[in-house]
């Protein structure tokens, strides 16, 4: 699989508007544009994720979490973690560790460096069992039973 952005770029720096609005950032807490392609044969729905495996919390932190894309689905425009883009049905955001399902973004330490990886998985099923309170582990774990492949962007944020 290939996954590419408008917004971000492979190893750069995260743009402001990707920044969360608030924990002592004022970015403007928008999703980035995301689209991929050379997508596995069998492929049913997608799964998007954004993580950030240097958070102090000894588990990372999920910023988020959209599951149940359908198979046809190639983009996601900016802005589609929050309520400026509709999402396809049957597609749920699910709740991130900021407590809330929608994309929450970047907010590390004061004077640490951070990744966020942004991440597309190809599913061999319609749809997981998981609502909008599912957490990004819970989701996480069903991607690895179902998983065709992926394509991850990780961008960096200080």
């Amino acid at each position: 699989m290939k996954l590419i952005s408008k917004d971000i770029q492979e190893g750069e720096k995260l743009p402001s508007r990707h920044v969360f609005n608030g924990m002592g950032y004022e970015g403007d807490n928008i999703s980035p544009h995301l689209a991929w392609d050379e997508v596995p044969a069998g492929t049913k729905s997608f799964v998007v994720t954004c993580y950030d495996p240097d958070a102090p919390t000894g588990s990372g932190w999920w910023h988020w979490v959209v599951a149940n894309l359908p198979a046809g689905t190639r983009v996601l425009p900016q802005g589609s973690g929050s309520d400026l883009v509709e999402l396809p049905e049957p597609a749920v955001q699910t709740r991130t560790d900021f407590g809330k399902a929608g994309y929450g973004g970047a907010a590390p330490p004061k004077g640490e460096t951070h990744r966020y990886i942004f991440t597309v998985h190809a599913l061999d099923v319609e749809k997981l069992d998981v609502d909008e309170n599912a957490s990004g582990a819970m989701v996480g774990f069903n991607v690895h039973f179902h998983s065709l492949g992926s394509a991850s962007i990780t961008a960096m944020f200080s």
